[in-house]
């Protein structure tokens, strides 16, 4: 099974793909745009080219844990995904506080953006993956 996980932007979305056992997450090449038509066809491309089981997007919660603007806007953002990919890639959204933070504390070649989807990933399979590969043996 491999996750896709994505921290929208309305100019940018980072992206981060597992790898096949959901061990690692790694940080690709963020998607320009994504709320367009060619942004979502160019995420439905990136599902169907590397065999992606499940889109993790990132939900950005108030420090209280409250909704903002964002967080509306990724919301929406995830159901318009949802309706793209259709019923069987599932979009979830996730916690994401903190992870631009930690990814700007830890440099690398990749966006920061991407660098943060990674975070929110390893996040994600550490809390949630082994439900998900465990169902599948």
């Amino acid at each position: 099974m491999r996750v896709l996980a994505l921290d929208h932007g309305s100019a940018r979305c980072g992206c981060a793909l597992s790898d096949p056992t959901g061990t690692l997450a790694t940080p690709i090449e963020p998607v320009l745009r994504p709320e367009t038509k060619a942004g979502i066809k160019q995420l439905r491309e990136l599902v169907a080219q590397r065999e992606v089981d499940r889109v993790i997007v990132g939900l950005p919660l108030s420090l209280s844990g409250g909704d903002s603007e964002q967080t509306r806007s990724a919301r929406a953002f995830a159901d318009k995904l949802r309706s793209a990919l259709g019923p069987k890639i599932p979009v979830e959204l996730y916690d994401e506080r903190f992870t631009t933070t930690i990814a700007s504390n830890n440099e690398g070649r990749e966006s920061e953006d991407s660098r943060a989807a990674a975070v929110l990933l390893d996040d994600w399979l550490a809390r949630h993956g082994h439900e998900h590969w465990n169902r599948d043996e």
